[in-house]
């Protein structure tokens, strides 16, 4: 089944399911996008419940940390964080989370401000974004707390029967299921899905190239984001006057704007108008390029036949823990010898299959499985060394594991109706940390334009 031009250069390249997909969109507005965190103590953040535990009035030394849960309707997360600690008046260092949520979204997920005030957050109000505090913790929040996340999704404009609506999404998740879990690739936000620059700025910073990175990011356009920013990257393209530029770019598009009253003082220094963004965001665009490059090799697995319940030999395997998320930090290389009983951990649920996010400290798998990735970076032009960033040492990547299925668990097709105008249908689902609802979707929908239906 082909796949639109975008998943192609974004690296995803196949479907996992051939049942055909039900079309639709996703996404038409926020309300049909709900997003819930939960930490692995069990800890859900609810979109309509606010925290009915005590909040401490003072915090102590150990316990220095604000724990807070965060309600956004339509904010990226960096842009939220920023008004957060502006209104605050703290650093945005200051703010730890746990996991980047969806921006076209209400959701719902914990925060921990360091040194927090219980007044300031009592008496924060800004537009479509809500604080509630819990009380002081002694750490703060990282991704080791995370979970995942339970979804709440409607998909409009559906043009097929109910019935048939409803058959098509169980056969489906039928498939799935069969499969052992869904494809864990990234999904298009990690990239952009109306302009999926990021893993290109990734690459060209990963081979020193920053001038490209910077122009990458402030100048290559897309034809369907808004018409103004549109042409101000082209005239910017076109005639490299960043003076212009400056006073030509919308002021919705602040990181650029960043970057561009930089250059407008050192032209030349690609390398300081890079570090003006957030350093979360420049770290970003390294990771985007591996995610692009373990699309690539997951597709590459998928479109050899291979399975991704079953491990060949060379192929890294990792341990599963109680609460069901992979230990990928420890990975072992299947051998010849011990394949049968690696297949048998992993039928059980003990073990999953994962490709490496290659970078200085984690090399390809073995045999062939290592030998399809050495291809990709043959292609891409370069090596797992390259992501050593020697100007800016900090943006080198050390690279990891990524199991190449994640578990779909408590899927329920909450409700299907059908309207004057059109069919909908509303799903709830729940994944581990890392991975993305789209993907999901994908299989679902099976969209002819990604764009347009909201991906």
């Amino acid at each position: 089944m082909q796949v639109p031009r975008i998943d192609n250069v974004l690296g995803i390249r196949t479907y996992a399911t051939k049942n055909k997909g039900i079309n639709g969109t996703i996404k038409s507005s926020a309300n049909d996008f709900i997003v819930e965190e939960v930490l692995v103590d069990g800890s859900t953040a609810k979109i309509n419940e606010k925290p009915n535990l005590p909040v401490l009035s003072a915090s102590s030394k150990r316990q220095r940390f604000l724990l807070c849960v965060l309600v956004k309707r339509n904010w990226d997360m960096f842009s939220a964080i920023k008004h957060i600690s502006r209104q605050l008046g703290i650093n945005e260092a200051q703010i730890w989370f746990a996991g980047i949520k969806d921006a076209k979204a209400i959701t719902a997920q914990y925060i921990t401000i360091d040194q927090g005030l219980i007044e300031k957050i009592m008496a924060f109000s800004f537009r479509d974004i809500s604080l509630y505090p819990f009380g002081y913790v002694r750490e703060h929040l990282s991704a080791y707390y995370l979970l995942g996340n339970k979804f709440m999704i409607s998909v409009r404009g559906l043009d097929t029967s109910i019935s048939d609506i409803k058959k098509s999404a169980n056969k489906i998740v039928g498939e799935l299921d069969e499969l052992g879990g869904i494809p864990n690739y990234f999904g298009h936000q990690r990239f952009g899905t109306v302009r999926p620059i990021t893993h290109l700025v990734g690459k060209a910073i990963i081979k020193g190239n920053f001038e490209e990175a910077i122009m990458i990011f402030l100048a290559k356009y897309s034809d369907s984001e808004h018409p103004s920013s549109k042409k101000a990257r082209k005239d910017l393209h076109k005639t490299q006057d960043y003076n212009q530029s400056l006073k030509d770019f919308p002021k919705q598009l602040r990181f650029e704007r960043l970057i561009l009253s930089h250059l407008v003082k050192k032209p030349n220094d690609f390398i300081g108008a890079l570090m003006r963004l957030p350093f979360k965001l420049q770290a970003l665009f390294v990771q985007a390029y591996q995610s692009y490059l373990f699309n690539l090799f997951l597709s590459e697995r998928l479109e050899k036949g291979f399975s991704l319940k079953k491990a060949t030999s060379g192929d890294f395997v990792v341990n599963i823990e109680r609460t069901g998320l992979p230990m990928v930090r420890i990975g072992k290389v299947v051998k010849p010898a011990n394949l049968e009983q690696t297949n048998k951990l992993i039928e059980s649920g003990k073990m999953r299959i994962a490709l490496p996010l290659v970078g200085t400290k984690q090399k390809f798998s073995n045999d062939l499985s290592g030998e399809m990735q050495e291809n990709v970076f043959e292609t891409e032009g370069i090596k797992p060394e390259t992501f050593y960033v020697k100007k800016i040492p900090r943006l080198s990547a050390k690279g990891g594991l990524r199991t190449i299925i994640t578990p779909l668990r408590e899927f329920k097709i909450k409700k299907a109706l059908s309207t004057h105008t059109e069919n909908q249908l509303d799903l709830s689902f729940m994944l581990l940390r890392g991975s993305y609802a789209t993907i999901f979707l994908r299989e679902i929908i099976k969209p002819s334009d990604p764009i347009k239906a909201g991906f």
